[in-house]
C-alpha cells in the first residue's frame, strides 16, 4: 500500500498531465488567423465566438458549415451582417416555438 505522503505527489503529477493535455487541445482549436474568403450565407449552419485569452490570441467569429469551420474578423462589415442575420433567424425560430407552446 502506498503511503498518503507518496500519493500527494502522484496526484499532483496526474493533475498537471491532464491540464497540459486540455491546454494543448484548446490551443489547437484556436483561430490563429482569419480566412480571406467570403462564405455564401447559405453555407453557414451556425457560429461560435472566440475571444482573446491566454491561449487564443485573436478575437474571431467562427462560422460553421457542413464542411467544417472557418475563422473570420469580427471587424469586417459582412461578418457582422451575417452574425445579425443569424441572430434574427434564431429569434424568428424562438418566436414561432413560443407561439406553439
Amino acid at each position: 500500500m502506498v503511503s498518503a505522503k507518496a500519493q500527494v505527489p502522484l496526484l499532483l503529477l496526474s493533475a498537471l498531465c491532464l491540464l497540459t493535455l486540455n491546454t494543448s487541445e484548446a490551443y489547437n482549436a484556436c483561430c490563429r488567423r482569419y480566412s480571406s474568403i467570403k462564405l455564401p450565407f447559405s453555407m453557414i449552419t451556425g457560429l461560435s465566438i472566440q475571444t482573446i485569452t491566454q491561449i487564443c490570441n485573436i478575437n474571431a467569429i467562427i462560422f460553421h458549415t457542413k464542411r467544417g469551420k472557418a475563422c473570420f474578423d469580427p471587424a469586417s462589415n459582412w461578418v457582422m451582417d451575417y452574425v445579425n442575420r443569424l441572430r434574427n433567424k434564431a429569434h424568428m425560430v424562438h418566436m414561432r416555438r413560443t407561439k406553439h407552446s
